[in-house]
């Protein structure tokens, strides 16, 4: 990165969706955390992490409403430009349906490949749809799911853009519905498939032996997923991990007992040491680079332009 972050050239998004599709061709696994703004991306960049996850359910939890669907596709683009503007590893967004018939997914798909995402994912649940891990989910048709991935195939413009197709039939139907829907969203073009909800490290490995695409599990918390690691996961054939609201959860824990402190106390200086400090903030956001620029902006000018100025003045 160069020293000076607003000058920097910014990789290019085909270059990013080509990195990540070949990425998904080579050993090893891709853990993918979530991220609920810019800052949080910035930090998983600079972790190392080599992609990161926009999770439905962090944003809408964000905006104060529930994981049923209810935000629309202008309010989750405008976010995740503010993430792909920030980060140059790839950037994969739950879009949940797609946001209604075939032609929004047209629509879905081209918003998220002009702002530079990698990836998008949709699901085969009905509205209003729910959490994956709930219970009372209902799921559309395999042929309206297929049109959905059809669509979606050949709207994109770029054919590094990836289409992530998510099956929730494990909850409605078992586990034999889910890998025959998966097996039909592979053939009508999705490049990874997502398998939501399954329930032991068994159905994992069988359903790895019988779909033979890149495949992406999710590690959520108090879901009906076992605790699995990433290196467990990469074992068992799975090429993505996400864990979608881990970040968003231990943030709100922490603000949270934060408030409580301040009502209680009325001051936050035993807090402290919970904190990211001033400095470690402004490494994240690369402040010193803002300001090195402005600086040497006004130094440009006065060089350049102040005896012209002068002489107008006068």
């Amino acid at each position: 990165m160069d020293a000076v972050l607003l000058r920097r050239v910014k990789r290019n998004p085909h270059e990013v969706r080509a990195w990540f599709r070949d990425r998904l061709s080579k050993p090893g696994i891709v853990v993918a955390p979530g991220a609920f703004d810019a800052f949080v991306a910035l930090m998983i960049q600079q972790l190392g992490f080599e992609a990161l996850y926009v999770s439905g359910a962090a944003f809408s939890s964000s905006l104060g409403l529930p994981d049923l669907g209810v935000f629309t596709l202008d309010e989750l683009v405008k976010f995740t430009k503010y993430i792909t503007d920030a980060v140059d590893i790839p950037v994969i967004v739950d879009t949940d349906t797609g946001f209604g018939e075939t032609l929004n997914v047209v629509r879905t798909v081209r918003e998220f490949e002009a702002i530079g995402a990698s990836a998008i994912q949709i699901e085969d649940q009905e509205l209003p749809k729910k959490c994956g891990h709930l219970s009372g989910k209902h799921v559309v048709s395999t042929d309206e799911m297929v049109k959905k991935i059809r669509a979606a195939v050949e709207a994109r413009r770029d054919e590094n853009f990836l289409i992530i197709a998510r099956t929730d039939a494990r909850g409605v139907y078992g586990i034999d519905e889910a890998i025959w829907r998966a097996q039909a969203y592979v053939e009508a073009g999705a490049d990874v498939i997502f398998p939501e909800a399954l329930e032991s490290r068994e159905e994992f490995e069988r359903f790895a032996r019988e779909v033979k695409v890149p495949l992406l599990a999710n590690m959520t918390e108090f879901g009906k997923t076992p605790y699995i690691t990433a290196k467990e996961f990469e074992e068992m054939g799975y090429k993505i991990v996400i864990f979608p609201v881990t970040t968003f959860r231990v943030a709100m824990k922490a603000v949270r007992d934060a408030l409580i402190e301040l009502k209680e106390k009325g001051t936050q200086k035993g807090l402290l040491d919970k904190m990211i400090t001033r400095q470690e903030q402004y490494e994240v956001i690369h402040y010193w680079d803002y300001e090195n620029w402005d600086k040497e902006l006004d130094e440009e000018v006065n060089r350049k332009f102040a005896g012209k100025l002068r002489l107008r003045q006068q």
